[in-house]
């Protein structure tokens, strides 16, 4: 049987209704909280997509949990993208040299090609998001949501934004959160990196406008083209047509020199970013679990607003992994992974990490055909479009499963010399969402090399002398408190003033309590000079030891999104040798929270309340599960 194919948000929602995976909530909800705490609660719980019907002060329903499940994520794109992706990869390394017999074995691809492309054929307005034009722009009349308590206002956070270089050097559309500042104006949040934000500054530098359009709904493709990571010169217009396996019709917009709007959208703002105009934007509750904070951004003026006459408004809820993003963020990965040895040769595997945000961890396998090979693969993922964000990259040439974190950090530590194998890269860029470095948008970068045949057992348990645990299936037994002194590779009998707690979260590496950064910010040091934790390779220090030691989720999300590598890694020892800093082990990664660090995003208690008050009414007769979306699906400990 045939794969169904979405032509528009509409089609998919239909399916999903044949599925009996759309919830419609026909009660009156607030977009102000409410409905991002039931969207909350149904994410955390698995459930399905959600059409609210009655969002107060709104004159369209609202859409949300579109893809927060792995099924609905891969329904809506098809095992077809991947088939053609495959095969894509497959005649890239075998077609050259052509031959006539390699050729006509091509046909297939040569068929699909002659699908993929813009159609841009005037047509007629009815059944299209051009069915009403108007310069009545009322975004406050859109059930806009405001997500979490201290946001800065209302954000629309599934604008697909549409720019063109202002000298006719392509395009892009990119994922933008938009916060509404009034009926007609919007932040326009473009992070340094990003396409649309490089036509915005080319634009600026002629004192010019760009124009800009917003769309809303489409083709579920639409929305998987604009948050892949894609070279700059490739046209994310032409990944949308290849994954949806159709030409995407697009229609002029509402006046001349406005850029145009794809005919199967819901709904299209239309207008222009200003140059020289800057506002603040923010707080905003983001997907590293924190609040990005308040800074300016350039703004959006809306002119025209396009709509099907019974437009859906789609929207998500991002926050604390694992939110709808992550179920988009690794279908994506599957879907790139075969591209990454076709533009990295010597790159077997990459994955990056959902649990940190995406941009805080990666770990590849990569080839080595001579000592040291591996960091010419490590610096060639550090400079690939959006790969250029991590932070931190973990980088084997064995095999392992990427995506088993705790298999991998084992694998790496077994295979370790921090002193040779650890590189930290200070005075870099940051991401713009991550506060670990000294200000916003700089910090510094580590990788971590785990090369060849193993060089160490790994300690799997610890018990000098307090309570200890093991996770299980990772390490050995729970060792008791008060426990004598010293047992095994762990102990050395006392143990540092201060530490609360040493919880093993895999062999070779240990969790710790100890003093807040207030209190000791040098306790870190001291604590990886301590003999008692010799012959650990890796000591994390963190505020919520048990929280962060129970699940690899949680280690992932309470480690990697709270340390920068130039200020947060410690060791037993360090010298300088040839102008490299070794670092003798342990390795101590410090991921207290530091002073002025955001707030971790928490539900309002009078709007989680509230919703637990009244689910009964959102789904009579209990169709739909409450989870708890204090968790965000991070395991509580």
């Amino acid at each position: 049987m045939a794969e169904p194919t979405f032509p528009d948000l509409r089609a998919f929602l239909a399916q999903l209704r044949r599925d009996g995976d759309l919830a419609v909530v026909e009660a009156t909800v607030d977009p102000r909280l409410e409905a991002a705490e039931i969207h909350r609660r149904v994410i955390a719980a698995g459930g399905p997509a959600l059409l609210f019907t009655g969002v107060r002060g709104a004159e369209m329903p609202l859409v949300t949990n579109l893809f927060g499940t792995a099924r609905r994520a891969e329904l809506a794109f098809g095992k077809r993208p991947f088939r053609l992706m495959r095969r894509l990869v497959e005649l890239a390394e075998t077609l050259l040299p052509p031959t006539p017999r390699k050729l006509w074995g091509a046909r297939d691809l040569a068929r699909e090609a002659l699908r993929i492309g813009v159609d841009r054929r005037p047509r007629r307005r009815a059944g299209t998001v051009m069915e009403v034009v108007t310069r009545d722009v009322r975004l406050d009349r859109l059930p806009v949501l405001t997500t979490w308590p201290e946001d800065g206002g209302p954000f629309i956070t599934l604008p697909l934004v549409y720019t063109e270089h202002p000298a006719g050097k392509g395009h892009n559309l990119g994922m933008y959160r938009l916060q509404v500042h009034d009926p007609r104006t919007t932040g326009m949040h473009w992070q340094i990196g990003k396409g649309g934000g490089f036509h915005h500054a080319a634009a600026e530098a002629r004192g010019a406008s760009l124009p800009v359009s917003v769309w809303l709904g489409g083709p579920p493709a639409l929305m998987l083209a604009a948050i892949a990571p894609l070279p700059e010169n490739v046209p994310e217009l032409m990944l949308a047509s290849l994954l949806a396996g159709e030409r995407l019709r697009l229609m002029h917009g509402p006046e001349a020199g406005s850029p145009a709007v794809p005919a199967a959208a819901e709904l299209a703002l239309v207008g222009r970013v200003p140059a020289g105009v800057r506002r603040p934007e923010g707080p905003f509750g983001d997907h590293y679990g924190y609040y990005s904070l308040r800074h300016d951004y350039p703004v959006f003026e809306v002119d025209w607003l396009a709509r099907r006459r019974d437009a859906i408004y789609p929207a998500t809820v991002v926050g604390k992994p694992r939110q709808e993003d992550f179920f988009l963020g690794d279908l994506l990965q599957e879907l790139l992974s075969p591209l990454f040895p076709l533009v990295m040769p010597a790159v077997e595997a990459l994955w990056s990490y959902g649990e940190t945000g995406y941009h805080s961890l990666a770990a590849a396998v990569v080839k080595q055909r001579y000592g040291r090979e591996a960091m010419a693969s490590a610096f060639r993922i550090l400079g690939e479009g959006q790969l250029s964000l991590t932070k931190f990259l973990l980088v084997t040439d064995r095999a392992v499963d990427l995506k088993d974190f705790r298999a991998t950090l084992t694998h790496l530590l077994e295979r370790t010399r921090p002193e040779a194998d650890l590189y930290v890269f200070a005075n870099l860029s940051m991401d713009t969402l991550d506060y670990t470095g000294p200000r916003v948008n700089e910090g510094s970068k580590g990788v971590w090399l785990g090369l060849g045949d193993a060089v160490r057992e790994l300690p799997r348990e610890f018990s000098p002398g307090l309570a200890g645990a093991a996770v299980p299936g990772a390490a050995g037994p729970a060792t008791a408190a008060g426990s004598p002194a010293a047992a095994g590779a762990g102990g050395r009998g006392e143990v540092p003033q201060g530490l609360r707690e040493a919880l093993v979260f895999s062999p070779g590496c240990l969790v710790l309590g100890g003093p807040s950064y207030a209190d000791e910010p040098g306790a870190a040091a001291r604590f990886a000079a301590h003999p008692a934790f010799a012959g650990w390779p890796l000591l994390v220090l963190s505020d919520e030891p048990r929280r962060a030691a129970v699940s690899p989720i949680n280690f992932l999300w309470t480690t990697f999104t709270r340390f920068e590598p130039a200020a947060d890694i410690h060791a037993a020892a360090t010298e300088v040798r040839r102008n490299h800093l070794a670092y003798h082990p342990p390795v101590l990664i410090d991921a207290r929270l530091k002073p002025g660090f955001p707030r971790e995003l928490h539900a309002d208690p009078g709007t989680a309340a509230l919703v637990t008050r009244r689910w009964c009414e959102y789904f009579p007769g209990g169709r739909v599960e409450m989870g708890d979306s204090d968790a965000a699906h991070l395991d509580p400990g």
